[in-house]
């Protein structure tokens, strides 16, 4: 009778419409990766960036899909139930480990930004204890991400996705364009390198100084704000990491199946296709004006960039706020999976429990916390996590267990073959 009841909660109805889903999966998507995506550009050239930028979400896409044929075959929307089905406990064990790193690291990178940013903000409102970037995660995650982590469906939070994906909208279009076409791209990394002409700039013209007044006073070598196409450094390894981590969505795609209304696995193969394309061209034109901008002189997080240039600038001060609402919000959409993978894990076939459903929920948050109040920096979230748990999710379990499960073609298929060898090729690039 427990079996039968969990089965009939795993294939329950859907209730989320098309575009909600689309705002679910393109928030999952989207989150901090957006930000070190400059970085990534200014260590690899512009061409070279843009080669493995569509490398990587053509594989990402390919994987959801294979994924989606896995889940049909293998009757089950359950990640873990996958791998289970697929190899067993070592399968199952693999799936919950690999979610639950890369979603803690995701959750990780989003209070980093928390930590670092909402200091500033309040910094401009004259606060002082709260300046303390610790407590200010603390009171985020307590206030807003747990309350919100708390609802029962994941289709509820569509509205907040939404809301998040706009604020996302705004820092590209409020920080990139302007600095793009209205500063006539003249380089800019002179300001923060000289400490004194921008205080003797500041006391003479205000606070609200532009980033060129600052190129009189150090000047630059002509190749610093010459635009590369293909670079190769000791920081180049990052950038597929970075890339990864960037559009690893994989264990969301199942919840938000499983709640899509009158699913169907082309409608969801829809949801995946608009979510990422969407993503794609997003995190193209956010590399492309960060690295016009700052060049080489770009940080591993965009927004701290442009924090040392524009420290007390109003518009500046609403992008902050706009990345600041954006990554908050979406740190409960990546909490859901987490959660049901613990419960897939240790309370498979019991009855829902509030109290569990909230206890797990605070246990995740106050281990993120911790997370980021002693890990150094962001760059360290974003190299481990895209290196290890997201190359998993988004190339090798797909792959492993379409190849498993999908009895409906035989090994020797021209399907199952373009999927050994891009198994083999990726495992070889990680070797």
């Amino acid at each position: 009778m427990k079996k039968k009841k969990y089965d009939e909660e795993e294939y329950h109805p859907g209730h989320t419409s098309f575009g909600m889903s689309v705002f679910n999966l393109s928030n999952a998507i989207m989150g901090s990766g957006i930000l070190g995506l400059s970085f990534a550009m200014a260590n690899t050239g512009i061409i070279l960036f843009v080669i493995l930028l569509l490398g990587v979400a053509i594989l990402s896409l390919y994987s959801v899909h294979l994924l989606l044929v896995t889940a049909k075959e293998g009757g089950s929307l359950i990640y873990e139930k996958l791998g289970e089905r697929a190899f067993g406990w070592p399968g199952k064990m693999a799936a919950f480990g690999s979610i639950t790193l890369q979603n803690i690291g995701a959750m990780s990178s989003y209070l980093f930004i928390v930590k670092y940013e909402l200091p500033e903000v309040i910094r401009a409102f004259r606060g002082e204890w709260y300046l303390n970037g610790n407590y200010a995660v603390v009171l985020v995650s307590i206030g807003i991400i747990l309350p919100l982590s708390l609802l029962k469906n994941l289709g509820y939070l569509g509205y907040t996705s939404g809301f998040s994906l706009s604020c996302m909208v705004f820092f590209l279009g409020v920080v990139r364009l302007p600095t793009l076409f209205s500063y006539q791209l003249t380089c800019p990394c002179v300001l923060y390198d000289n400490a004194s002409a921008l205080a003797s700039i500041s006391a003479a013209n205000g606070p609200h100084v532009p980033v060129n007044s600052a190129v009189q006073f150090t000047p630059h070598p002509e190749d610093v704000c010459t635009p590369k196409y293909f670079v190769f450094n000791s920081q180049t390894v990052y950038t597929v990491p970075i890339l990864a981590f960037a559009f690893v969505c994989h264990p969301e795609v199942l919840p938000i199946y499983s709640e899509l209304k009158d699913r169907s696995r082309r409608k969801m193969q829809r949801v995946s296709n608009l979510s990422i394309l969407a993503m794609l061209v997003m995190y193209l034109f956010s590399a492309l004006f960060g690295y016009l901008t700052f060049y080489d002189h770009v940080e591993a997080e965009l927004l701290h960039t442009f924090t040392k240039v524009y420290k007390f600038d109003t518009m500046l001060l609403l992008v902050r706020l706009a990345v600041l609402t954006a990554v908050t919000l979406t740190v409960p959409i990546v909490l859901f999976p987490i959660r049901s993978s613990v419960i897939t894990l240790c309370f498979a076939g019991k009855e829902f429990s509030w109290i569990r459903h909230f206890l797990i929920a605070a246990a995740i948050l106050a281990f993120n916390n911790l997370l980021v109040i002693f890990v150094p920096t962001i760059r360290d979230i974003f190299g481990f996590i895209g290196s290890s748990a997201a190359t998993m999710l988004i190339f090798i379990l797909p792959a492993a267990f379409y190849l498993r499960l999908v009895k409906s073609l035989p090994f020797r298929s021209p399907q199952k073959i373009s999927v050994i060898w891009l198994l083999c090729g990726i495992v070889a690039a990680l070797t």
